[in-house]
């Protein structure tokens, strides 16, 4: 008799009631790039499809095949990464065959991956070894690079919120590669072939030495979103529709990013995120936590324009305007006219505002002015009279 669809999901409630079962946070199976000189070493992670918090059953299909494969699965730690084998794509296959004639385009994608990783040819070059079946179960420190990756993904996709997940243990975690377009070099291969590399010609074009790739070498963004830079966005940021970065002083850092649409031309820290309709002016800096930000992480509002090579170190509410070249830290002391404090008072009812504050008071403060007295040098902040409003036709 043929497994049926009502068959798999009494197979998927029957995994999920196992006392060894345990529902994932994130999970995928990623072709992996290894190292040149040490095969053991794991460059990059590259996942067709990105599971976060969904697709549950695929989930407990995954985890049972391993079991049926022979694997001993340990859902007790934080993460679980296993190399992929014949045994368990046949496993997944078998449970998934009702759902194999639909699996096309948009739907059933985690069937499309174990479909034609059970059909590659073998002749591709690659290994069992070079593809992993990937498993976050809590969200603690990383521990390897292939859910460092995961969780990577998770950002830049959107699944998961900016500034939502632990990224600690990361920068240990990730090697330090030269990459040639989207493909990691171990250094030190390269330090021991450079002599023959440039006699023969061979030597690569180096794109840049890091150790996050770039955004556009994983993420297919939104159709309105544009970088006109690929090394303007490093992969673990999160850019939502309508955003737009331009290349020269533009960058947007992991873990940063976009609410909305945005225009970029300055520099978006880690950390750091934009509300929908502002303008990150040319040159201007919204500081990470490691820089000047007493740890706190930034958050600019909505409409607001941030002057060209302002810089901006604490959080800035919703249509509010920095000068060009205005820095506002959290201690940095801002003065505030008696007029300027009731127009201000008007439209944050209940808000601390007085004639004397620090850039710290003003979260969540909305419609400031923020200028420097060219006469006396001081800060002074007073109500926004401008809209800021970005060209829709470019966004």
């Amino acid at each position: 008799m043929a497994f049926t669809k009502d068959d798999f999901k009494n197979k998927i409630e029957e995994i999920q009631k196992e006392s060894w079962y345990k529902q994932p946070l994130g999970f995928g199976i990623a072709r992996v790039d290894r190292g040149q000189l040490n095969k053991d070493k794991i460059l990059q992670a590259t996942f067709p499809v990105v599971n976060w918090k969904e697709n549950y059953g695929s989930a407990a299909v995954f985890l049972n095949a391993l079991k049926e494969a022979g694997i001993e699965v340990d859902t007790s730690k934080s993460e679980f990464v296993c190399s992929v084998s014949d045994a368990f794509l046949t496993s997944c296959i078998e449970t998934f065959r009702p759902y194999i004639p639909e699996a096309k385009g948009q739907d059933h994608k985690n069937v499309q991956i174990v479909s034609k990783l059970a059909s590659l040819p073998i002749d591709t070059g690659f290994t069992e070894d070079d593809y992993k079946v990937v498993f976050i179960f809590e969200d603690e420190t990383v521990q390897s690079v292939e859910a460092a990756y995961l969780k990577l993904y998770a950002l830049s996709s959107g699944k998961a919120a900016l500034r939502s997940l632990n990224l600690n243990g990361i920068f240990g975690t990730l090697h330090n590669c030269a990459w040639v377009g989207n493909k990691p070099v171990e250094l030190d291969w390269l330090r021991e072939n450079e002599i023959s590399l440039k006699l023969t010609g061979k030597y690569p074009e180096i794109t840049m030495v890091d150790k996050f790739p770039r955004f556009l070498s994983h993420i297919i963004p939104a159709d309105n979103v544009r970088i006109l830079e690929t090394s303007k966005v490093r992969f673990g940021a999160q850019l939502a529709g309508g955003t737009t970065v331009m290349p020269g002083a533009a960058y947007i850092n992991f873990n940063a990013g976009t609410e909305g649409a945005v225009m970029v031309e300055g520099r978006i820290s880690s950390s750091a995120k934009v509300g929908a309709g502002s303008d990150v002016g040319g040159g201007a800096s919204i500081l990470g936590v490691l820089s000047g930000t007493d740890g706190v992480p930034v958050t600019i509002g909505e409409n607001t324009l941030l002057g060209a090579n302002s810089c901006t170190g604490t959080a800035i509410g919703d249509g509010c305007i920095l000068d060009a070249g205005v820095t506002i830290l959290p201690g940095t002391k801002i003065t505030l006219s008696e007029k300027a404090v009731e127009a201000l008072k008007e439209i944050n009812p209940g808000k601390e505002i007085s004639t004397s504050m620090k850039g710290s008071d003003f979260q969540g403060v909305n419609g400031v002015h923020f200028r420097v007295n060219s006469t006396t040098g001081q800060t002074i902040a007073m109500r926004s009279t401008r809209e800021v409003k970005l060209n829709a036709d470019l966004h």
